[in-house]
């Protein structure tokens, strides 16, 4: 992709781009990007107005827990991206176990706004996570796609999809089902 493309780590300054984004539903379902982080019933009991405020209250705190894309100025994506300990639902996953005991920065979710899916966005998403992670001192971007079937509804390829992962030049290193493969980047 070209130039046109800018990324942004989410900060207080960047909550409202992140809202028009996720819109009132919160990208899907009233989730905003809580789900990893919340386990079972907690996610289930706080969806919607109160997993924006979670959000919101760890942005406020300075974490970046993701990036925005921006294209020609207009907010067109998001991916999260953190320490893999800052997903506790990870923790307990009986298929997204870690592979090693090496410290990843896990990519947990992608959110492009409707106008401009399937244009190369999440590719270039996760090329702009690999050099933040780097940015922070991580060595190593993992990721957790679907080996998507074609034409997949959005909210079920939010993790992204196997070939967006080897486009970007992400490895496969594990796949405990048939569906869900862990990717990994190395940063140089």
């Amino acid at each position: 992709m070209t130039t046109e493309f800018s990324f942004k780590p989410i900060k207080r300054n960047l909550w409202t781009d992140f809202e028009e984004l996720f819109g009132s539903n919160g990208a899907c379902a009233g989730c905003w990007c809580m789900f990893w982080k919340l386990r079972g019933k907690a996610y289930e009991e706080a969806r919607g107005y109160e997993t924006r405020q979670m959000h919101k209250s760890i942005v406020d705190s300075g974490i970046p827990t993701g990036l925005l894309a921006y294209l020609h100025g207009e907010i067109v994506g998001w991916i999260a991206v953190e320490p893999r300990e800052s997903y506790p639902r990870l923790a307990h996953s009986r298929f997204l176990k870690p592979v090693d005991d090496q410290p990843v920065w896990s990519i947990t979710c992608f959110f492009v706004a409707k106008g401009f899916r399937r244009k190369g966005i999440t590719v270039e998403l996760l090329r702009a996570a690999v050099v933040h992670v780097k940015k922070q001192g991580g060595k190593i971007v993992e990721g957790y796609p679907v080996d998507a079937q074609k034409n997949m509804p959005a909210p079920d390829i939010y993790t992204g999809t196997a070939s967006a992962f080897r486009q970007a030049g992400f490895q496969e290193v594990a796949r405990l089902t048939p569906t869900r493969p862990i990717f990994r980047f190395i940063v140089d």
